[in-house]
């Protein structure tokens, strides 16, 4: 299979963890768009969603999906999204498609994450995909300044020519370089960097479930 018949495919599995007659939590991206569309063919059971991003809000509004502020739910059952790569504890890094505040945000007030995604995600230690790191402009070139000092190298995320802004009006450096073999560790200590909104980093929101898609058909691990 394609990976877009593979991200299909887990997009329709992960539809056993939403349970009818409670809000789902939604995340971004090009998994989760599937997971969307096979959303839409049980939206008379669910009250509706909280979206992770605009683009996710814009989308479920489409196909007759109700999305909710965050701060009108106080908890969610299930948060379902995608990963950039995610490791055999389940930790994550997110954020390729600038979502990971509110992607963290919305993780954060669920009961259960449920990562949807490639078997090409799945690694043994966490740092291949550059980590994404939202921050406050003014506070880029001193934390990239930081992150060279671990050893990464961190580029300014660009959209046409300029720095792209998140939906939260921010900048956001991707980090190459790294071997995070301490996801906790690395989480919590760039968390609490002057500037740094959201590392994405995800360890702990980790994931409880993920739905693996791979050749011969969803495979699901359990943290």
């Amino acid at each position: 299979m394609t990976q877009d018949e593979l991200k299909a495919l887990v997009g329709q599995a992960a539809l056993q963890y939403v349970v009818p007659g409670q809000i789902v939590g939604v995340g971004t991206g090009s998994t989760v768009n599937k997971f969307i569309d096979a959303l839409a063919t049980m939206r008379e059971r669910i009250p509706g969603a909280v979206s992770s991003s605009v683009a996710s809000t814009e989308r479920m509004r489409a196909l007759g999906i109700t999305v909710f502020d965050a701060n009108e739910v106080d908890e969610l059952a299930v948060y379902i999204d995608g990963a950039d790569e995610i490791d055999g504890k389940g930790f994550m890094i997110k954020g390729g498609g600038a979502a990971l505040t509110r992607e963290k945000i919305v993780a954060a007030q669920s009961a259960r994450f449920v990562c949807i995604a490639d078997e090409s995600k799945q690694v043994a230690v966490l740092g291949r995909y550059p980590v994404p790191v939202e921050v406050i402009p003014m506070a880029a070139r001193r934390v990239t300044r930081q992150f060279a000092a671990m050893g990464g190298t961190a580029r300014l995320r660009m959209k046409d020519g300029q720095a792209l802004v998140t939906d939260n009006g921010q900048h956001i450096l991707d980090v190459s370089g790294l071997s995070i073999t301490d996801p906790l560790q690395f989480e919590t200590e760039v968390n609490q960097w002057p500037g740094v909104v959201t590392v994405g980093v995800f360890a702990l929101q980790g994931a409880a479930v993920c739905l693996l898609g791979t050749a011969s058909g969803v495979k699901t691990l359990t943290y």
